[in-house]
C-alpha cells in the first residue's frame, strides 16, 4: 500500500504543464462534495444511487456573468465492480453558451486491506454556441469582435484514477482529451489536468474533518486551491446498551483559499440521512470584483440500493469513502 501511494503522489508532482503562472478560476467551490465532473473515477461509490447537482452565479450584478448547472447521476454495481454515471453541464458566459452532455463508465479494484483504486472514463459531446446579437461593446467598430451566430459540437473525453484508504484521497484526471495540447478559442475549451491529495479523519464519534490541496493546469496558467473541512455528526443512539445507530452526519464546514485571489466559505446541512444541501459564498480579493457576490448551492441525494453490496471496511468503519 505504500509503494501505491508513493506512486500517485509522484504522478501528481510530474504532471505535465504545472508551471505558476497567471491565475484563472476555472473551479467550483462545491467541487470538494463531488469530483466527478473532472474525475470520472469518483462514481464508483457503493451501495446506492447517487444523484448530485449545483448551480453556481458568480460575480452578480456583472452583466453577462458566469452562470453554471451541473447535473450528474451514477450506480455502482458489485457483480461488475463498476459504476455507470450520466451528467451534463450547462454554462452560460456572455454571449456564450456551453452543454456538455457525458456518459461515465468507471472499474473499482478492493482490497482487504482497506484500500480502493478506481479507474474511469467519460465520453461525450462539447457544443459551444455564440449569440453575437448579445454584444453590447463600448466601442462597436472594434474589428475583433463579430455580431453573428455560431455553434460547434465535438467529441469530448475526460479521464482519471482515484486512490483511497481509510484516511487518504489522491487523484489525477484530465478533461477534454481531444484539445489536449491546443490553446482556448472561442469554440473549442482547452485542456485541463487535474491533481488532489486529500487527508481524512473519521476516527472521532461526533465530528470529522478533512484537509486536500488541489493543482488545476489549463494551458498556461495553475490554479492552486486548498481546502479545510468539519463535519458533525449526531453521536450513536443506544437502546437499553444496544446500539442501534452510529453517528450520523448534521453539518458540514469548509473553506477553501485558491491562488487566482479567492476565497469561499462553505456549509453543508442532511436534511435526511439521505438528502444534503448545500451553500458556498464566493469572495473575490481583485478590487474590481470585490463587491460583486458569488453564489453556489448544491444538492445530494443518496437512494439506498434494494441489495447493498458488500462493502470493504477499514477498522470499523463500513461507509469509509468519500
Amino acid at each position: 500500500m505504500k509503494k501505491i501511494s508513493a506512486y500517485i503522489l509522484t504522478a501528481i508532482t510530474l504532471m505535465p504543464g504545472m508551471r505558476l503562472m497567471a491565475q484563472v478560476d476555472i473551479s467550483m467551490a462545491t467541487h470538494w462534495n463531488n469530483r466527478a465532473y473532472y474525475n470520472p473515477a469518483f462514481i464508483t461509490r457503493t451501495d446506492y444511487l447517487y444523484l448530485y447537482t449545483n448551480v453556481r452565479r458568480q460575480w452578480m450584478g456583472v452583466n453577462g456573468a458566469p452562470e453554471v448547472l451541473n447535473v450528474q447521476a451514477s450506480q455502482f454495481f458489485q457483480s461488475m465492480r463498476s459504476a455507470i454515471g450520466v451528467s451534463l453541464l450547462v454554462d452560460k458566459t456572455g454571449v456564450t453558451q456551453i452543454l456538455n452532455p457525458m456518459v461515465s463508465y468507471a472499474y473499482r479494484i478492493a482490497k482487504k486491506e482497506g484500500w480502493t483504486l478506481s479507474m474511469g472514463l467519460s465520453a461525450g459531446v462539447f457544443s459551444r454556441s455564440i449569440n453575437g446579437s448579445l454584444f453590447e461593446p463600448d466601442n462597436a467598430q472594434d474589428p475583433s469582435l463579430f455580431y453573428f451566430n455560431a455553434k460547434s459540437i465535438q467529441p469530448d473525453v475526460n479521464a482519471g484514477i482515484e486512490f483511497q484508504n481509510a484516511h487518504f484521497i489522491y487523484g489525477i484526471s484530465s478533461t477534454h482529451l481531444f484539445s489536449m495540447g491546443k490553446s482556448d478559442s472561442l469554440i473549442r475549451n482547452a485542456n485541463h489536468r487535474y491533481g488532489y491529495a486529500i487527508y481524512k479523519n473519521d476516527v472521532p464519534k461526533l465530528f470529522s474533518y478533512s484537509m486536500g490541496v488541489q493543482v488545476i493546469n489549463k494551458y498556461s496558467s495553475t490554479v492552486v486551491e486548498g481546502n479545510i473541512s468539519l463535519r458533525i455528526k449526531h453521536k450513536p443512539r443506544l437502546v437499553e446498551g444496544t446500539l442501534l445507530r452510529g453517528a450520523q452526519e448534521i453539518l458540514d464546514l469548509g473553506l477553501t483559499c485558491r491562488s487566482s485571489r479567492q476565497i469561499a466559505f462553505n456549509i453543508g446541512m442532511m436534511i435526511t440521512n439521505y438528502i444534503r444541501v448545500g451553500y458556498a459564498y464566493d469572495q473575490s480579493l481583485f478590487s474590481s470584483y470585490a463587491r460583486n457576490q458569488t453564489h453556489e448551492i448544491m444538492l445530494e441525494y443518496r437512494i439506498p440500493a434494494r441489495s447493498a453490496s458488500p462493502v470493504v471496511k477499514c477498522g470499523e468503519k463500513e461507509y469509509w469513502y468519500h
